[in-house]
């Protein structure tokens, strides 16, 4: 593996240098201020075209930016912003020509106010985090590229989708996640992890970063310095590592470098408290010490550094000049949504006018920001997505995630009447759909549901039961453990973290899928009827339960 990692990132290094046609002169000659940091700003926008939206989408923009701005374009042109993140709730993703038309009119915008390309970008992981449907060619998520137990799978998955992102006008993937997933129980990273354990986490990142430039696109090397020990979300809370520098720096840390060596073109910078690592109690994005004394002076990264999202619950005890001052004094260089757009730029000119940050120290982040804008930003009005040859490479690797922890009763044989029952409407009913069987959709269930689920069960000859990250669910807990208890032949499988059978680990059938994308629940229906064989293996271990590598 780390033969082919290197010849890979080798042959990327040569034939894509970063930068490598950046203009001469000074590229901030003309620049104001304001242009300058506007440029550190990404924010969201409302609307599925750059000039013309619906009422809604006006008012909503309206109330972000002033009631001046009622198109995508005029807030790009009113702020200068460097960078727009699209999401679905702000309408930016409704189908592959509307979203290569809406990027080509915030270009258009950006290019007519400042002639700097816009930062366009969006979190498509694969997998659990995934913003933009069929008919691209969706993958699995890290954690089941992890399973297959080969970086070239995460370089392949990565190239597919940045050819497909690319083609719609974006310019970079929110992506990959570099995290190593030490806490079975993180609610932040989790599947979104290749794995628990350091190298092998590296490899597949480095190798993910190649296969994203050989596209052509953007990378966010996330979330430094490492979410992987924590329990809570940052976007729902203040998360805390307790771990020592030591551990953080052994075990969490040597990812980063590594997509850092592969030519990441920026390193996201995470709300995580780290007391080991900053006594002041500061989460890492505003944190001084670690992102100017750790990621800067001690990893010698001299890229962009990006913020995670600036609305997140983590930072509520910070009002917005704090936020944004904080950060770029802690050495960030984009600020992703910050909850006041034009308040966040303003608290940085004040800055400067006032002293607390040098516009030198401006002009750094901007030179940095600037030198990652080099290619052609206009894409083609009918973008080429979903080929044939895309989502056969997507679902080859979904195939060789699949992990059976536990068989019995496997495959199914022919003629049997098959219950698919439990997590996910969507999932059961592609599951279902695939095995040609009966379904009862439970969710987290009630008592009733469970009830009725269990009735179901044993009027069939097998049962099927999807679960999510039930071991945070005590629901979807009573209901495998009621359905084992009725004696009749039962399948679990897990389309979120492979932890689960730790809460039923009486279970004699137990298949991790590690994402409910559907290519993966295809796999996951292929193996169950024996269709195609197990290849997959545990890149996380299940304490008490299965080992690191487990798995046939």
């Amino acid at each position: 593996m780390r033969r082919w990692l290197t010849a890979t990132l080798t042959a990327t290094l040569i034939v894509s240098p970063p930068h490598s046609d950046q203009p001469k002169g000074d590229p901030l000659n003309g620049m104001t201020l304001a242009e300058k940091i506007g440029q550190m700003v990404v924010s969201y926008v409302y609307g599925g075209n750059a000039t013309s939206v619906t009422a809604a989408d006006a008012a909503a923009n309206q109330a972000k930016f002033g009631s001046d701005v009622t198109t995508p374009a005029q807030a790009v042109a009113k702020y200068h912003l460097g960078g727009v993140i699209y999401f679905t709730w702000s309408d930016n993703l409704t189908g592959p020509a509307q979203i290569a038309g809406l990027s080509n009119g915030l270009q258009a915008a950006a290019l007519a106010d400042t002639g700097v390309p816009l930062q366009i970008s969006t979190d498509q992981e694969g997998g659990v985090v995934n913003r933009i449907g069929a008919p691209l060619a969706v993958g699995p998520g890290n954690m089941a590229i992890g399973a297959t137990f080969d970086p070239r799978n995460a370089y392949r998955a990565a190239r597919v989708s940045g050819e497909e992102l690319r083609a719609l006008g974006i310019t970079e993937v929110d992506a990959p996640v570099v995290d190593v997933n030490t806490n079975p129980q993180n609610s932040a990273d989790g599947v979104r992890s290749f794995g628990d354990r350091t190298v092998p986490v590296s490899i597949d990142s480095a190798a993910a970063i190649a296969g994203y430039r050989a596209a052509g696109i953007g990378t966010q090397a996330k979330h430094f310095p490492g979410l992987g020990d924590t329990t809570v979300n940052t976007d729902n809370g203040v998360a805390v590592t307790d771990e020592s520098r030591a551990e953080i720096v052994r075990t969490h840390v040597p990812p980063f470098v590594a997509a850092i060596a592969a030519g990441t073109t920026s390193v996201m910078a995470a709300h995580i408290v780290a007391p080991s690592l900053d006594a002041s109690g500061a989460p890492a994005s505003l944190s001084k010490p670690i992102i100017t004394g750790l990621l800067r002076n001690q990893l010698h990264y001299h890229g962009v550094v990006i913020t995670d999202a600036l609305d997140a619950a983590a930072l509520n005890g910070y009002t917005n000049e704090q936020i944004v001052v904080g950060a770029v004094n802690a050495g960030v260089d984009q600020l992703l949504m910050p909850r006041d757009v034009p308040g966040a730029i303003q608290a940085l000119i004040d800055a400067v006018g006032n002293g607390t940050i040098s516009e030198s120290r401006i002009d750094q982040s901007v030179r940095r920001i600037l030198a990652t804008k080099t290619r052609d930003p206009i894409v083609g009005p009918t973008p080429v997505v979903g080929t044939p040859a895309h989502l056969a490479t997507m679902a080859d690797i979904a195939a060789h995630s699949i992990t059976k922890l536990r068989g019995a009763g496997l495959p199914l044989r022919d003629g049997q009447n098959v219950l698919v029952t439990g997590w996910g409407a969507s999932t059961t009913t592609n599951l279902a759909s695939a095995l040609g069987a009966t379904r009862f959709y439970t969710g987290s269930p009630s008592d009733a549901v469970i009830a009725q689920a269990v009735t179901a069960a044993r009027a069939a000859d097998v049962t099927v039961v999807t679960t999510y990250n039930a071991w945070g669910d005590t629901a979807q807990q009573k209901l495998v453990n009621a359905l084992l208890a009725t004696g009749k032949p039962i399948v679990v499988a897990s389309v979120g973290g492979p932890y689960d059978i730790a809460s039923f680990p009486s279970a004699p059938s137990y298949l991790a899928a590690y994402d409910y994308q559907p290519v993966s629940i295809t796999a996951l229906a292929e193996v169950v009827q024996g269709k195609i064989k197990t290849t997959g293996h545990l890149p996380v271990t299940i304490k008490g339960v299965f080992p690191y590598g487990a798995g046939n």
